[in-house]
Order: C-alpha cells, then sequence, then structure tokens
C-alpha cells in the first residue's frame, strides 16, 4: 500500500478536520493511502493552525515516526475551496481513519510503498 510522512501536527490534523495535504508536486496514485506521522514538527504549522483553527487543540505528545492511520486520496488539484488548502497542489482526502496505536516505521520522501498496517 502506498504512503505519505507528513509533519507533525499536519498527520495529526488529517484526523480532526483537514481534508486536503498541500504539497510541492502533483500525483496521479488514487487510491487508499497510509498517513505517516514523521520525526520533524512543523512550529510554523503550528501557529498558523492556531490562527486560523482555534478551536483546534493540538495534543503535545503526537505519535512520531510511525504510521498513525489511513485515508483515501481521491483527487489531486491546484485550486480547492478548502480552507486547508494553499497549494501549489492539494491531494484530496476523504475517509480517514485514525489508528487506536501507531506503528512505527520509517518514514519516506513522496509516496512510498509500504507492506504492513492495511
Amino acid at each position: 500500500m502506498k504512503a505519505l510522512s507528513l509533519n507533525k501536527p499536519w498527520a495529526w490534523l488529517i484526523f480532526h478536520g483537514k481534508d486536503v495535504e498541500n504539497r510541492k508536486w502533483p500525483t496521479k496514485y488514487r487510491g487508499p493511502l497510509l498517513v505517516h506521522a514523521s520525526l520533524n514538527y512543523d512550529q510554523d504549522g503550528d501557529v498558523w493552525v492556531t490562527q486560523h483553527f482555534p478551536k483546534i487543540e493540538i495534543p503535545e505528545n503526537l505519535p512520531s515516526g510511525a504510521i498513525v492511520g489511513k485515508v483515501n486520496l481521491i483527487d489531486c488539484v491546484s485550486t480547492h475551496p478548502s480552507k486547508w488548502f494553499f497549494g501549489p497542489y492539494g491531494f484530496v482526502l476523504n475517509n480517514p481513519i485514525e489508528y487506536v496505536k501507531s506503528i512505527k516505521y520509517k518514514g519516506q520522501l513522496g509516496l512510498f510503498e509500504v507492506e504492513c498496517c492495511d
């Protein structure tokens, strides 16, 4: 199955309202996608979320270096009405399923193949 690694808190946000994942590159892939939470934390992203979505409270101890759930990647767009979209490309996601227990796994750049966790 394909997977995508995201910095924290973005990986967590996929399961708490974020419906578009922004990327600098497009993809033709459509289908199930594992969400991997990287070891890195995007502090500027945390500030952005706090400013634009003040009701969202990001937990302090987010999983790191692990697959945290699964979504469906249903489209790749260059414009989108979602408040989460700021491009240049957006992976449109639906049906997020957050795993109760994360699965330790080393992330990679881009979309990558994972043989576990279906």
